[in-house]
């Protein structure tokens, strides 16, 4: 029996899709994903860091306007930060420990 191979990037074994300044962390198809914003970036030599991101928890379900979606809302200063929340508050949505 052949595995199911995962198309696109993965971290902690959720999907991560980025658009523009928008990132998408866990797949459409569980309860909740997170979307993260870059809302201000900085350069360093010859990158762009995310200086400020926000992030929110979200139900996936089709059938909510997009502000009823949203059951939990964070800023934080860095993208490894926001990764770190976003990270742990899937996992708890997930797991039905939140």
């Amino acid at each position: 029996m052949a595995e199911k191979k995962q198309e696109g990037l993965m971290y902690n074994g959720h999907p991560l899709r980025r658009a523009e300044n928008l990132i998408y962390y866990g797949s459409m198809a569980d309860k909740y994903i997170v979307m993260m914003q870059v809302l201000d970036t900085e350069p360093l030599q010859d990158i762009t860091l995310a200086k400020r991101v926000s992030i929110q928890l979200q139900l996936t379900s089709p059938n909510l306007k997009s502000r009823d979606r949203v059951v939990r809302s964070t800023e934080k200063g860095s993208m490894a930060e926001a990764m770190e929340f976003a990270t742990i508050w899937l996992d708890r949505a997930l797991s039905g420990k939140m």
